[in-house]
């Protein structure tokens, strides 16, 4: 008899849930992704995931994937529940890995600590490790998968477009007035949110690969580009600097040696000895080409980046580099933080040209959110 292929059995594992899912299995699911979110900014390019082993009501074992390399979450959940596993359930934001990676398959551990149910939420898209479910039903575990799965897949979404692209995601941020503007035409901008926001921001760049800016931010703001959180330093993302003809100075902040990386994308006309010195400053120098406005190529940066194992950009702008993103559609999400304050139409605009003749023609967004924070109003969604 012919064995069923893997998009019958993901059928059957979907068909499966209605009937099979439990009353509890929601909140075991929302205590996993609870757990799950304790990854962000630590386990890149890995997806946050979070595990519960429950036996007869009661959880036996809890666990996350902590870092790149160590243990996954039902390993860490199962060597909690320890013998207790045994005809145990277990809940998982995302499918139970099915391949060697830099660890053992987490479907050979559930088997062997003899686990009876699997509860996960969404399905793996990389194809490498994903077919976990599939192959855990195939040894006669109860399966069921898509509990809660758009919550499990807003979690990892730079995870799932950087498996399934090679790309990163990309959120834009940016600190602007109500008018739209990031500076006065002389280029303050410091500060032109509140204390509160700036924090939140720091939060993003904790939870990010990378962050991006042009070289007139360098230039004109001297940004160091690492993470400060009041007690806890944060973990500082590796800095990105699109400068087509490499004017960013050795000396600049965001070449602290003492600090996460420093990569420079520039054009193909660069000067040699501008990225000599560069280089001995220990930056990592990379050429593109350029696009046909004579900004760099965004493509190729992005898939540079995403062959680094970067799956969460966060551009900082100026307002050319952010245009540039939404002109070419190539941003996925946009934070920006809007202060109770006018600069006027001299200052620097927020978004670059985007060369639109309709209104049909603008980006929008989906998913909005917002929330204040001191007197500044942050409005969050996914760009269409």
């Amino acid at each position: 008899m012919d064995q069923p292929n893997q998009a019958d059995l993901t059928d059957q594992l979907f068909s499966a849930l209605a009937a099979m899912t439990t009353a509890n299995d929601s909140a075991y699911m929302q205590m996993a992704l609870t757990l799950a979110r304790k990854g962000l900014g630590k386990v890149s390019p890995n997806p946050c995931a979070g595990a519960v082993v429950v036996r007869d009501g009661q959880v036996i074992g809890k666990g996350w994937h902590r870092r790149v390399g160590t243990p996954h979450a039902e390993i860490n959940a199962l060597k909690e529940a320890g013998p207790r596993a045994t005809s145990a359930t277990i809940y998982i934001n995302l499918e139970p890995c099915n391949h060697h990676g830099r660890t053992p398959p987490c479907t050979e551990a559930i088997l062997t600590a003899g686990i009876k149910r699997v509860v996960f939420g969404m399905f793996d898209p990389n194809p490498q490790a994903g077919g976990g479910g599939a192959y855990l039903a195939q040894q006669g575990l109860e399966v069921v998968g898509g509990v809660l799965a758009e919550q499990c897949r807003r979690l990892n979404r730079p995870f799932i477009k950087w498996a399934s692209t090679g790309q990163p995601w990309v959120l834009l941020k940016a600190a602007l007035s109500l008018d739209g503007r990031i500076a006065t035409i002389s280029g303050a901008s410091k500060w032109i949110t509140g204390e509160k926001s700036r924090r939140v921001t720091h939060r993003l760049r904790c939870q990010s690969d990378a962050i991006l800016v042009g070289v007139e931010t360098v230039l004109a703001d001297d940004p160091a580009l690492t993470t400060r959180l009041p007690g806890r330093g944060g973990r500082d993302p590796l800095r990105i600097i699109l400068d087509s003809h490499l004017r960013t100075p050795p000396t600049a902040r965001v070449i602290n040696r003492n600090s996460a990386a420093t990569w420079i994308f520039c054009g193909p006309q660069a000067d040699d000895n501008r990225a000599r010195r560069l280089r001995e400053a220990e930056v990592e120098i990379h050429q593109v080409g350029l696009a046909a406005d004579g900004f760099l190529a965004l493509p190729e940066v992005l898939a540079g980046l995403g062959s680094a194992g970067v799956s969460t950009l966060l551009v900082e702008g100026g307002g050319r580099v952010h245009g540039a993103f939404l002109r070419e559609q190539l941003a996925d999400e946009l934070a920006f933080f809007i202060a109770p304050m006018l600069i006027g139409g001299d200052g620097l605009a927020v978004v670059g040209s985007l060369a639109l003749n309709d209104l049909d023609q603008t980006p929008r967004l989906s998913e909005i959110s917002h929330r204040r924070y001191g007197d500044d109003l942050l409005i969050r969604g996914l760009l269409n």
